[in-house]
């Protein structure tokens, strides 16, 4: 079934009509030091902000996996909402959006090695959703599917 991956591939192309992201790369990164040092803890790698897209990597690790060798739920939930908190902050620019709710469909083992999210945003407002794919560093079929929607408070000032 390669047409998930076809989608996210389609996914990825900038629209010319597309707004520059909220919040680059760099201060994301910084952001997430001083606001959520809790986000080190998983090991994530921010690999890209777009406007409402972002593309995070979870790097193989044993610390990651559980009995069978595959890489533990808990971590892929933590992959997946800082991913679609990197999309939000993308997209809206506020700092302080929380998760409201997540949902993550397992669709198969997730085999010991690097995991790559590719999160969007479907909606901005107060509350804003989006969604996110989990997909094998080295490729393959998808192996998680997550949909989550977000308080964003209004900027202050």
């Amino acid at each position: 079934m390669s047409k998930p991956l076809e989608i996210v591939a389609a996914a990825e192309t900038a629209d010319a009509g597309t707004p520059e992201a909220r919040i680059g790369l760099e201060e994301f990164r910084e952001l997430l030091g001083r606001l959520h040092p809790f986000a080190a803890v998983l090991g994530i790698e921010i690999l890209d902000i777009q406007y409402g897209q972002a593309t995070l990597r979870l790097p193989p690790s044993p610390a990651n996996q559980r009995l069978g060798g595959i890489v533990a739920g808990p971590m892929l939930m933590g992959l997946a909402d800082l991913a679609l908190y990197a999309a939000v902050v993308g997209a809206t620019g506020v700092a302080e959006s929380v998760t409201a709710s997540l949902t993550i469909n397992f669709l198969r083992g997730a085999q010991a090695g690097g995991i790559i999210a590719r999160a969007r945003i479907l909606k901005t407002g107060r509350m804003t959703a989006g969604e996110a794919l989990l997909l094998p560093e080295g490729g393959g079929d998808p192996v998680a599917q997550v949909v989550s929607t977000w308080s964003v408070p209004r900027k202050s000032g």
